[in-house]
């Protein structure tokens, strides 16, 4: 299913001993397109310090009390390396958090989170836990070699991460000009990878909101708060509106990619 991300701000964390704080922001990862980080205002109880959850923590949502449920414990999370949220977050502190958590990094491996599609799956245990190359590890000190291996190895990659809010209000440049700005974002809840963004074209024609895959962007540029894709604006016009009171379905899925002539991402 398909969620409005902006919907899920101000959802409360819970640990498993209480609540944490609220949901303030989310930082994407603009070369895999996933969310990689939730920003997490701890309130009160935490000298009101922000924290990152990752959705490896994360247990499915209840909609109706606008929870989100964690795997972790206030002390857990209270003892978690210290971070300014502002970006950019480095990819060692990416390590030592995720160490600090017992999580693999997830750009150890082929899929979206390491070696497969769930952030769930990269918890130590779950169903076999497979560490970075899909081989089961029974051995814990291999594990941790294994880990600590990898670790090195990517210590200076650029983690690609941006802030979802920031990005909120970037012009969208399509191949012949602008066509208007970014006003949110659908992410599948169960591997949080953001499957559209969500482009308000009133400032250009008077139009409507429609949606644009994240396959079909080419750049995000800070520098002039800029999105640019590989469609034209005439295609972008004539694109299925999207309503944000009504659901997106695989039909729609089928019909908004059928209109750009591009291959369905499942």
């Amino acid at each position: 299913m398909l969620r409005n991300l902006k919907d899920l701000e101000n959802y409360s964390i819970n640990a498993t001993d209480g609540e944490i704080g609220h949901v303030k922001d989310f930082f994407f990862d603009d070369d895999a397109w996933v969310i990689r980080y939730l920003v997490v205002d701890a309130g009160s109880w935490f000298s009101s310090r922000k924290v990152l959850i990752s959705p490896i923590s994360i247990n499915p949502s209840n909609q109706a009390d606008r929870t989100l449920p964690i795997s972790l414990t206030k002390e857990q999370v209270k003892n978690s390396p210290s971070i300014d949220t502002d970006l950019p977050v480095s990819r060692q502190y990416e390590e030592q958090t995720l160490g600090y958590y017992g999580y693999a990094n997830y750009w150890g491996g082929a899929g979206m989170w390491g070696a497969g599609m769930y952030p769930f799956a990269m918890v130590p245990g779950y169903g076999g836990y497979a560490g970075f190359g899909g081989d089961p590890v029974d051995d814990e000190q291999e594990m941790e070699a294994h880990l600590r291996a990898e670790r090195a190895r990517h210590r200076n990659d650029d983690p690609h991460l941006r802030s979802s809010n920031e990005v909120i209000g970037y012009h969208l440049h399509a191949t012949d000009g602008e066509i208007g700005h970014v006003a949110g974002y659908l992410v599948d809840e169960q591997t949080w990878a953001i499957r559209y963004l969500i482009v308000d074209t009133s400032n250009w024609w008077m139009g409507h909101k429609v949606l644009v895959a994240p396959e079909w962007i080419t750049g995000v540029h800070w520098s002039d708060r800029t999105v640019s894709i590989d469609l034209s604006r005439e295609a972008v016009k004539a694109a299925p509106p999207y309503e944000t009171d009504t659901a997106w379905s695989r039909q729609s899925d089928t019909a908004l990619y059928g209109h750009y002539g591009r291959a369905g991402y499942w």
